[in-house]
């Protein structure tokens, strides 16, 4: 397994001393978050390698909290002067009060969740440009109508360690991959795009387990052969099949982010003050969960400290709670979640989803497509947005098909998903005995942008607003 190495060189004592400067004007809490990442990135187009970089960062964000306020400040100079400027300003946030001593530090112990044996930032460069190669290729040979090929492997290793003034010490070392091909095919002036993309918190093991780089080049050219051929879709009012896996996005965007206890603390979510209310169908349950093994959204604990877990939001459509961190927790009464995630060591922690999903039901999908008069499949998004006030969302779906009496017939293009998250979930009448998780390719851009990943059974949304070109 991949073993932690001090890369800070930053004592117990040390720590105790920063800690003590960043509270000695009155504040209430605070904590070092350490940060070294390496990440390469090599991008293959038309078979010729048009980027390869590597950058290494190294940083140490030091935060203060007093009442509702925070500091915050950072170096790129670990000296204990520049460590200890960091820690003055961010002690500026409180002028006055009791100086509260940081306790004695001790090393605190967590589950590993992605136990990797070997990470691709340490596989040649050589044989990461095979795996590009076959990719390209496989997606070549698809088909002759297949104009472009675009394939990059990006791979990153950070090293966190985190010190807080409640004498917490945690190590961790986060690996991640992510493996992605584009292609454009063209017929007739007619040009489609088809992305296959995958990876996570995995070493090279990823090709052998999920998918191979040629299984990748085949799919994004599957999809793009395929829209060539797809119509308008019809616009209006129908039934909506969601498929497994990629369509949790929607759930990401449309439910995920109205419970991210920041807008509830602000008021700005649709779920504010709604806990022990009924917001969905009882098929609905909802959870957050950092502790998947080996998957992109999944951490040993989050970027203030606090142990990843799992968190039921709603349970057979009751709101339960909200994804937390720290600030929100206390000011809520709530109980901390591990959902407090930063971008960098220059980034405050906010509340962020980890994976999110919605669980698995009794339906089979053959079940659901059957009792579907008039509507449309999704397999698979572009992504979407939401405001969280009123949820209030737009959907694009890439790869989509009519369904008409119970069976999928045409694929369709060119349109978008209209509805709202607590309207769509109320709307949930089957659930499919099929979940399965998406592999690995979402990055949440929420002000700063982290790893997530999201998880869903084939689902039934008895009505939802298709915006198309084609009245239905």
């Amino acid at each position: 397994m991949l073993s932690y190495k001090d890369r800070f060189g930053i004592d117990k004592s040390t720590f105790a001393k920063i800690l003590s400067l960043a509270l000695s004007k009155g504040g209430e809490y605070s904590d070092i978050y350490c940060e070294h990442t390496i990440q390469n990135r090599i991008v293959m187009e038309e078979g010729i390698i048009s980027e390869s970089n590597k950058w290494i960062s190294l940083g140490v964000g030091i935060r203060t909290v007093k009442g509702e306020g925070t500091g915050y400040a950072y170096t790129e100079n670990l000296s204990f002067d520049k460590l200890k400027h960091a820690a003055l300003t961010a002690a500026a946030i409180a002028d006055s009060g009791k100086n509260i001593k940081p306790v004695d530090i001790s090393e605190v112990d967590c589950q590993n969740h992605y136990p990797v044996s070997k990470a691709v930032t340490d596989v040649p460069l050589t044989d990461k440009i095979t795996l590009i190669k076959e990719a390209e290729e496989a997606a070549g040979k698809y088909d002759s109508r297949i104009l472009k090929t675009s394939v990059s492997l990006v791979d990153r290793i950070s090293t966190i360690q985190i010190a807080t003034s409640e004498g917490r010490l945690l190590r961790d070392v986060r690996p991640m991959l992510r493996f992605t091909v584009q292609v454009v095919a063209e017929k007739d002036g007619n040009r489609q795009i088809g992305v296959s993309s995958g990876g996570g918190r995995m070493g090279r093991s990823y090709f052998e387990k999920r998918m191979t780089p040629s299984e990748h080049g085949r799919e994004a050219a599957r999809q793009a052969v395929l829209l060539l051929k797809a119509a308008q879709a019809p616009a209006g009012r129908m039934e909506l099949i969601l498929a497994p896996a990629e369509s949790g996005i929607l759930l990401h965007e449309s439910i995920g982010h109205p419970l991210e206890a920041d807008f509830i603390k602000k008021g700005t979510s649709a779920y504010t003050g709604r806990t022990g209310d009924k917001v969905a169908s009882e098929l609905v349950t909802v959870i957050d969960s950092g502790t998947i093994k080996n998957d992109r959204g999944s951490i040993n604990f989050d970027d203030e400290g606090t142990i990843s877990s799992e968190t039921v939001l709603i349970e057979k459509g009751i709101l339960k709670g909200y994804m937390h961190d720290r600030l929100s927790a206390k000011l809520l009464k709530a109980e901390t979640t591990g959902n407090g995630r930063r971008q960098s060591y220059k980034n405050q922690p906010i509340p962020r989803m980890t994976t999110t999903y919605l669980a698995g039901g009794k339906h089979s999908p053959e079940e659901i497509l059957e009792s579907t008069k008039k509507g449309i499949y999704c397999k698979s998004f572009r992504g979407g947005q939401v405001d969280t006030a009123s949820g209030d969302f737009v959907f694009v779906p890439v790869e989509a098909y009519l369904v008409e009496d119970g069976k999928i017939t045409a694929p369709i293009k060119n349109f978008t998903l209209i509805g709202n998250g607590p309207d769509v979930l109320s709307r949930v009448t089957m659930t499919g005995n099929d979940f399965a998780f998406s592999d690995g390719r979402w990055t949440c851009g929420k002000a700063q942008t982290v790893p997530v990943n999201v998880g869903l059974p084939t689902i039934k949304v008895s009505e939802i607003t298709v915006g198309g070109s084609e009245i239905s």
